[in-house]
């Protein structure tokens, strides 16, 4: 067996993702950070020559004023990737696209022609969008529900799947001598008629060295979670202690294993900031400064509704008890968080204000201390199974290097994390197997139709 090793990704969220209004205000930060490529390929470099596993662009459809800085202005993720593809030769590519307003079809070419010009480094971070203002971008009256959109994503991803596969690995043949280009035999339409989707197929695009981009997926409701198990090389999540983390990982193995996969087949890799320091105490104090320095109340407050369909808070009295009722603006976006929120606000008693500071208040990283203990906390969640990798945050330029620099050498003394590359596919990083592509001669016969949908399916 292959000894099992740390996997690394890298989020980059230039001038300020969520709860971070104030990153950008750091001088080592371009102003433009989130649509300048420049900056982009100096980050990503850094993690590849520290032999990251892949980064990861995240993304969403629809904007407020009060959205966090990164989000009101950002480059798209497949041209950023496509961009970054040609300027690295190593590191995975993976972006979030949504299967509530993208077409399958168009998807799995743009996705399989990201991974056939990176030669095998594409992932697909498999969302259904929860911001139900996306639904006006894409003429829509409003978002899908949330069974819907479950329902949604999971055909859609045995739709893509199904077209990765429309190719067998050899079907261009391209002899000059006998004059012959393509296989025919090796060429199958997917002719799938389903419940929200009828697509014919095939598609036009070979198969990349890796098979098909690998899927990731981040939902943590019940419906995310199954389609995690079922259908994820590796899941997005939180954790704030060993023990959640370990018990998110046993949860997403025993659903796997229910579906008929294997315990060890869905790799999870929470997200986490990563904070380093001279000594514990000094690591303790720069976490609390940056902290302190990217936040504040009053824009806390107008972002809070995003887990409730961007509703406005801000028309409440702060110090009256928290409003419940609010809950019903989150049917069709991230319920899930929302419901967390009103739990926490109610069986605390809290006040809206108290609700606001609590929630957005930063949480103490697990991973803060001198190089040599934050590379041992790292160790021990990883050998205590409570994930097989990090998606570490890039917030301030000058902590994601010492991390590069000073603990990411330890993690490699220790032999829990590679010293080089051994592979050039963002599967082969990973340790996951190429996906096979067994068919029937026939080009469009309805028995390579049903086998297609079995494989899928499984």
């Amino acid at each position: 067996m292959t000894k099992r090793t740390l996997k690394l990704g890298l989020v980059t969220t230039g001038v300020g993702g969520p709860g971070q209004h104030n990153r950008w205000l750091d001088p080592n930060i371009p102003g433009d950070a989130s649509v300048d490529i420049d900056w982009y390929v100096a980050q990503v470099l850094k993690a590849e020559a520290a032999k990251f596993d892949f980064v990861f662009i995240v993304d969403s459809q629809y904007i407020t004023k009060d959205s966090p800085p990164h989000y009101l202005n950002r480059l798209e993720p497949l041209t950023l990737l496509s961009a970054l593809a040609v300027a690295t030769s190593h590191i995975g590519l993976v972006g979030t696209l949504t299967t509530s307003f993208n077409s399958p079809f168009n998807l799995a070419r743009r996705l399989a022609s990201l991974d056939l010009i990176s030669k095998g480094r594409a992932g697909w971070n498999v969302v259904t969008s929860g911001d139900p203002g996306a639904a006006g971008n894409f003429g829509l009256d409003e978002h899908y529900d949330y069974d819907t959109r479950y329902g949604r994503a999971f055909e859609y991803l045995e739709v893509v799947q199904g077209l990765w596969r429309s190719y067998e690995d050899d079907a261009f043949v391209r002899d000059r001598e006998t004059g012959v280009f393509l296989d025919h035999t090796k060429l199958h339409a997917l002719n799938h008629k389903g419940e929200y989707f009828s697509v014919t197929g095939p598609l036009n695009l070979q198969r990349s060295p890796q098979g098909q981009p690998v899927i990731f997926q981040a939902g943590d409701s019940d419906h995310g979670r199954n389609l995690g198990a079922k259908t994820a090389d590796a899941i997005f999540t939180h954790a704030a202690t060993l023990e959640e983390g370990a018990a998110f990982k046993r949860d997403i193995s025993d659903r796997a294993v229910k579906l008929g996969r294997g315990r060890d087949d869905v790799l999870i890799l929470p997200g986490v900031s990563i904070y380093v320091g001279d000594t514990d105490e000094d690591a303790r104090r720069i976490e609390e400064e940056y902290n302190r320095a990217d936040t504040s109340f009053d824009l806390a407050l107008a972002e809070f509704g995003r887990s409730f369909g961007w509703h406005d808070f801000r028309q409440y009295d702060l110090d009256a008890p928290f409003p419940v009722e609010a809950l019903d603006h989150a049917r069709r976006s991230f319920f899930t968080q929302a419901q967390r929120i009103v739990q926490v606000a109610t069986e605390g008693g809290l006040s809206l204000r108290q609700t606001v500071e609590k929630i957005s208040a930063s949480r103490r990283s697990p991973f803060v201390g001198s190089a040599q203990t934050v590379a041992e906390e790292i160790i021990r969640w990883f050998e205590a199974r409570a994930l097989d990798g990090l998606n570490v945050m890039l917030g301030h330029p000058d902590q994601f290097d010492r991390f590069v620099n000073e603990v990411v050498p330890i993690l490699q003394a220790r032999g829990v994390y590679r010293s080089d590359y051994d592979d050039t596919t963002l599967r082969g990083h990973l340790g996951l197997p190429k996906p096979t592509n067994i068919r029937t001669p026939a080009v469009s016969s309805e028995p390579a139709v049903s086998e297609e949908r079995t494989l899928v399916a499984s």
